[in-house]
């Protein structure tokens, strides 16, 4: 009643519940994704937690956060783990190629080795050079 007397407060309540809105849909997203990504459920198990979470929306989300969130949590630290492990290996693998004088130094490598010419050698650190 307050917030029709005064248009700021209806803006604001509009926007509060808004927000209340985006919050329910980002826990309701949140929950199917653990749900889907779980392989210690079978898929009848699964099947009754997403019946129980449209069937019952708010009673069974919050049942849900509350009976599995330590295994949501510990689902998602190991997911950003391997992600991060991934990410430090792609970094590794392509920060080991060292640019130029990386391939100066394999150039070296087979011109000691006797695979390649001098000339070759000249030729693969100009165009490393020219990079």
């Amino acid at each position: 009643m307050l917030a029709a007397d005064y248009p700021f407060l209806d803006v604001l309540w509009t926007m509060f519940i808004f927000f209340l809105w985006i919050i329910w849909f980002w826990l309701l997203f949140s929950v199917f994704v653990d749900i889907f990504r779980r392989h210690d459920l079978s898929g009848g198990k699964k099947a009754l937690w997403l019946i129980l979470t449209i069937a019952l929306p708010y009673l069974g989300v919050f049942v849900y956060i509350i009976s599995q969130n330590d295994g949501m949590t510990q689902r998602n630290l190991e997911r950003a783990q391997a992600q991060k492990a991934q990410f430090d290996d792609y970094v590794k693998q392509t920060a080991s190629t060292g640019g130029a004088a990386g391939e100066i130094d394999k150039a070296k490598q087979l011109l000691d080795s006797g695979a390649i010419s001098q000339a070759e050698f000249d030729q693969l650190k100009a165009r490393a050079l020219a990079a």
